[in-house]
């Protein structure tokens, strides 16, 4: 799959997510085969980006592979504003949130609550397409609600002003992330464009991802949680989609290499403080699968300095091993 002039290396993307597909989380699941790594969500809105957390989420320079940056907002023009201001930051792939469900950010109107105004959407989409000369992508939700699932309406407005690939997650925003994603819309919207379109939404295995791209004819397809703890995820469903067959699970060496690498990544991102308060969450979403991850997390968060979660972590896979 191509997006304007950039060749993904697969067509399994990682999703962005806010406060987790941060620098180090791109890299590694770029590094575990991920096409395309999205970045966190980006505010529109200048009087935010001195805080430290944006300008953590704007250094895009250095990031592996292809650099695509998430931005979110509902003026056009501060949006345009936005955009060129992460080009010039490294970004070489626009994208533009109109998913998100979060209330905080829908009750700016944006993020998912722009589907509700698609006079609005096409007048974000036209004045970030023409303020850049990278390509632009956008994500959404299948609707604001069940009756007025109006995803396909959308997705020609994007095609045509100018969007270079879509992603939809299969459900809307009234869902958040209640029930069962559905991909008949995503079918529906794959058959209504021309352009790319991504599909997102409980996908968490390797058949199911096959079993996605088969039902909706896709293009690719973007994993979200399912990466959460389990970045090999991406490997596990590109060599699925290559051979037809499973590939098995990692050996507990190569989670401890894996694991360790990340939380080291991470401290060294952000700092002692930050970085070890960071760490937390992804450790616990790694531990989720073993029979001791419950007692290690309870004791592993309590941990303050970036050498006792190391030295944990390295006596936890020691134990394991004997």
């Amino acid at each position: 799959m191509k997006i304007g002039s950039y060749q993904l290396k697969s067509n399994v993307m990682l999703a962005p997510m806010a406060g987790i597909t941060d620098k180090p989380f791109r890299q590694l699941c770029c590094q575990m085969g991920a096409g395309l790594a999205v970045s966190e969500m980006v505010s529109a809105n200048p009087k935010v980006w001195n805080t430290e957390k944006s300008k953590l989420r704007m250094i895009h320079s250095s990031d592996a592979g292809i650099r695509s940056v998430q931005i979110a907002g509902s003026d056009p023009e501060e949006m345009a504003f936005a955009a060129q201001v992460n080009v010039k930051s490294g970004a070489q792939i626009i994208d533009i949130n109109m998913g998100c469900p979060a209330k905080k950010v829908n009750k700016k109107l944006a993020g998912s609550a722009l589907l509700k105004e698609p006079s609005q959407v096409e007048a974000i989409v036209k004045s970030v397409v023409e303020a850049v000369d990278v390509p632009v992508t956008l994500k959404i939700r299948t609707g604001w609600c069940e009756n007025t699932r109006n995803g396909v309406e959308i997705a020609k407005i994007a095609e045509h002003n100018g969007i270079q690939s879509l992603a939809v997650h299969g459900r809307t925003r009234s869902d958040f992330y209640k029930g069962d994603a559905e991909y008949q819309t995503i079918k529906a919207i794959k058959q209504a464009i021309a352009i790319p379109v991504v599909a997102n939404g409980d996908i968490s295995s390797a058949k199911k991802a096959a079993d996605v791209l088969d039902f909706t004819n896709a293009d690719a397809i973007m994993i979200g949680r399912a990466a959460q703890g389990r970045p090999w995820i991406f490997r596990e469903i590109n060599h699925f989609l290559e051979t037809g067959q499973l590939l098995d699970e990692p050996s507990m060496d190569e989670v401890r290499s894996i694991l360790i690498g990340h939380v080291n990544e991470l401290h060294q991102f952000y700092g002692d403080f930050m970085g070890v308060r960071i760490a937390r969450k992804h450790v616990s979403w790694y531990m989720q699968t073993h029979e001791q991850g419950k007692q290690f997390r309870s004791s592993f968060n309590a941990l303050e300095s970036t050498s006792e979660q190391l030295d944990a972590l390295s006596v936890y896979f020691d134990n394991l091993t004997r």
